[in-house]
């Protein structure tokens, strides 16, 4: 599978205890993803954060919330990730979701790589 160097990435900002039929959201997303054939997808659990009704969420240990920050991101062709929008759309309720133009630098195999294939 080859990126365009011109590509797009995808952004999901959502929080951890969001569900989709008593999933989470970002596993559905990330599924979804990979059953299109996208170049891949990436779930970041951030340990501090706010959204749009300014509720800080943290991970320290004196407050042990729930629902961190998560972020899943995708790089791909911007076709592709048009495609993938039309699909997924429906099931966001909230969230934020960003598109941005990048340069493909690599895509490939790194050395850890060859250690772990399917």
């Amino acid at each position: 599978m080859q990126i365009p160097r011109d590509g797009v990435s995808l952004k999901f900002f959502m929080g951890e205890d969001d569900k989709v039929s008593g999933r989470p959201l970002y596993e559905v997303i990330v599924t979804m993803a990979r059953e299109q054939h996208l170049a891949g997808a990436t779930v970041l659990r951030g340990p501090m954060g706010f959204g749009h009704a300014s509720r800080l969420h943290t991970a320290k240990i004196l407050r042990l919330s729930e629902d961190l920050p998560i972020v899943v991101e995708i790089v791909d062709s911007g076709d592709k990730v048009a495609a993938f929008m039309d699909t997924i759309e429906p099931l966001m309720s909230g969230g934020l979701v960003t598109l941005e133009k990048v340069k493909v630098l690599k895509y490939g195999r790194t050395r850890n790589d060859a250690r772990h294939e399917d």
